[in-house]
């Protein structure tokens, strides 16, 4: 006899299937070929209402899963020099969605470049893109600490090495 599991509180984008979900001390929290959705309580969940965060797979910048404390800490692509979204899950039975978090962030990754400007100290230039494929690729600086992307020298060498990279992966 087969035990019938409960559907997940997810509501995900027509065209999108939930691959993979948790439940969460916070929330639910679920994965689809296209996204991470975020489902949590608004207002301390009294009146139930719920809201959902869809994040696509190439805007999330970092996804760490702490064992100890069973904490996944979900942090958004954002702006230099502005907060970052970031989210904190405590999962009990993380299941297959560390596995599909993994595996989704990843993929949106096409290139991942280091060009030293200072010392080791510089600037990383990202390349990602949807998994779908329907969007443009997204180019994204990172600059190590103690680096400051104001100084026309840094935005020099940071143009130069987001020329390089758009024309090793044939957009330059």
């Amino acid at each position: 006899m087969r035990l019938r599991r409960e559907r997940p509180p997810i509501r995900v984008e027509r065209g999108e299937r939930l691959l993979a979900d948790a439940v969460a001390a916070e929330g639910h929290l679920g994965g689809t070929r296209d996204a991470l959705y975020l489902v949590r309580a608004r207002g301390g969940g009294a009146l139930g209402l719920e809201e959902t965060i869809r994040i696509p797979w190439e805007e999330v910048q970092a996804a760490d899963w702490d064992q100890d404390s069973s904490t996944l800490h979900v942090t958004e692509v954002g702006s230099w020099g502005e907060v970052r979204p970031d989210h904190h899950f405590t999962i009990e039975a993380p299941g297959l969605l560390l596995e599909l978090v993994r595996e989704r962030v990843t993929a949106s990754v096409v290139l991942q470049r280091h060009v030293p400007i200072a010392g080791r100290r510089g600037v990383r230039v990202i390349a990602r893109r949807a998994p779908s494929g329907d969007q443009p690729v997204q180019w994204i600086y990172e600059y190590d600490e103690g680096v400051d992307p104001a100084d026309p020298a840094v935005q020099e060498a940071a143009a130069r090495a987001l020329e390089a990279a758009q024309a090793d992966v044939g957009l330059g």
